[in-house]
Order: C-alpha cells, then structure tokens, then sequence
C-alpha cells in the first residue's frame, strides 16, 4: 500500500466506538505497558486533539499517537508522547515520523516549551525516530517499565527559554554581577 492512500486524522471523541478498541488493540501489541481502558480515556478525554491516527482506505488504525499538553510542576508548558505505535506490516514508510511531527506541530502551535517521552533502551528504532526529529536523550530510568526494562527519556525543547532554563542559564544575566576574576600568574 503506498502512502499516497493512507489518511491522517485527528482523533475525535465522537469516532470513540470506531477507533478506541483497533487503538488499545495496536498498542497492546506494540508497547510492553498493560494499559488500562481509563489510561486511553484519560489521554483521549482531555487531550484528544493531540492524538492523531493513521488510517488506510478502509479506515483502518495502521498508526496512532497518544499526547498530551500541559504545565510542568508550574514550569513549562511540556507536551508528552505518551504512547506511539504502527502496525508492524507498515513500519519503515514514514508513518510513525509522520504522527510524531503532526502532534509536535499541534503543542508548538498551543505554546508549547518542550515535549517529552520515554522509550524502552532496547527500541533502536524508536530512539533513531526521536532523534531524527530533534529529541535529545535527557536520562536513563532503571527498571521503568513494569516488564523491568528501562528507559531513555528523550525530551524536544522547542523554545530556547526551555533549554536555557535547564542548564541554570538566564540569557537575561549580565556579567556585571559576577566577581572579577584576578589576573593569571
């Protein structure tokens, strides 16, 4: 099937009986997490807007990420890519780059600071995607995941406010406060 048929959609809660069991089902097959219904209808409720599906002619879910937005610790305005998987017939066609970018694109267009994720240490292929798309690895959580894997979390900082802010700089700083250094020997 060429790319050229497949469509992307934002989900919508009113398409919640089409689209919420092919969804559960693809990402139950793809990530090592159990998740529950109210996990999917935690995310789908609030943040449905940033969820997109990746459907073929027939409308069916080859592709779906799950995000969300909103403020951290009552910092910075974080996105998180909570979930992403494509049907394992049609990885390697862009799909997951194509999803990822849409809700990037969505959170950056609602102010967003920075976007977070975490993917298993084994999931080359995931991590080369993230990477690809601007994501630096930010740390390794030991035994993250429920299966004992760990994780990378990877984080995008889309404004330089965001960055700047985790390395303890403020660009607003002058350097007139600082001690004067004596002369070198």
């Amino acid at each position: 099937m060429s790319e050229e048929r497949l469509q992307y959609v934002q989900y919508h809660s009113s398409k919640e009986s089409a689209y919420l069991t092919a969804i559960r089902q693809l990402i139950s097959n793809d990530l090592s997490e159990p998740y529950s219904i109210y996990v999917y209808r935690y995310f789908l409720y609030q943040w449905g807007d940033l969820c997109f599906l990746a459907l073929d002619e027939h409308n069916n879910v080859l592709g779906v990420v799950i995000s969300k937005l909103e403020p951290h610790r009552g910092g910075p305005m974080r996105g998180y890519i909570a979930m992403l998987a494509v049907k394992q017939e049609h990885r390697g066609k862009g799909i997951a780059t194509k999803l990822v970018r849409m809700a990037i694109d969505v959170m950056i267009e609602r102010d967003a600071d920075e976007i977070a994720l975490e993917t298993e240490v084994t999931n080359t292929a995931a991590m080369k995607l993230y990477e690809r798309l601007g994501f630096l690895r930010s740390k390794r959580l030991h035994r993250y995941y429920l299966n004992g894997n760990s994780a990378f979390r990877f984080m995008l900082f889309v404004k330089e406010s965001a960055f700047t802010s985790r390395l303890g700089y403020d660009e607003n700083d002058d350097d007139e406060d600082q001690p004067e250094l004596p002369p070198s020997a």
